[in-house]
């Protein structure tokens, strides 16, 4: 069921002024919290392995987690998203991204901005958290490389699908806490860390340069 309600006139206007949005909210969020920590403890939802916390006590800053979808190179990773509710919530979008590091070509490995419509112009009143976590699984589960976040990322899911999951799947690892996963990239980067690099920088160089190690240590050298 949807927990959310279009508080609209006949013109398709909120009803909500302004200063009772700010309000209504707080409503919202506070809701929305517990919907999901019911839903979370049913059997039929248990597996989407999905929640959210509050960061202060306002409603404006919450954290939620979600499980990478199985059968893929997310599966056993969790990932950290930082959700910031806007005083116009639930008549526009959370602004959501994520804190755990990801390889994926709608999510910017840098930043963990994120590129879905539900977050922008497609954004409905009656969604709730809820539909964003398990809008931003479903993400994980079916990349959308031609609108892509990341043009890195993108560009190696389009021409090298083997080593976009292979480098996804060892990102899920490192970051995510996902099981062991390619001892040849796990070797290279050990290689690289041994001439005194940083590590994430290492990863992030020899994922963007097709795990080739001369190219990446050059990236390295350079900055």
């Amino acid at each position: 069921p949807q927990l959310f309600v279009d508080l609209r006139n006949s013109r398709n206007e909120p009803i909500l002024s302004p200063s009772q949005s700010c309000v209504h909210s707080s409503v919202f969020v506070s809701r929305s919290l517990a919907l999901i920590g019911k839903k979370c403890t049913s059997p039929k939802t248990s597996k989407n392995q999905i929640k959210v916390d509050l960061v202060d006590e306002n409603f404006t800053e919450l954290r939620g987690e979600i499980a990478g979808p199985p059968d893929t190179p997310y599966e056993g990773g969790r990932y950290q998203l930082e959700i910031k509710i806007p005083e116009t919530y639930p008549f526009n979008p959370p602004k959501v991204r994520f804190i755990t590091k990801i390889w994926h070509p709608n999510i910017s490995s840098v930043t963990g901005a994120i590129c879905l419509d539900i977050l922008k112009d497609q954004w409905a009143a009656a969604m709730t958290l809820r539909t964003v976590l398990l809008s931003l699984q479903a993400l994980l589960a079916a990349a959308e490389p031609d609108d892509p976040q990341d043009a890195v990322v993108a560009n190696q899911y389009k021409q090298n699908p083997e080593m976009f999951k292979q480098t996804a799947r060892l990102w899920a690892h490192v970051y995510a806490g996902a099981p062991v996963s390619s001892p040849e990239y796990t070797k290279k980067i050990e290689n690289l860390c041994a001439m005194g690099f940083d590590r994430n920088a290492v990863i992030v160089a020899l994922s963007s340069k097709s795990w080739d190690v001369e190219t990446a240590t050059e990236l390295l050298l350079s900055n």
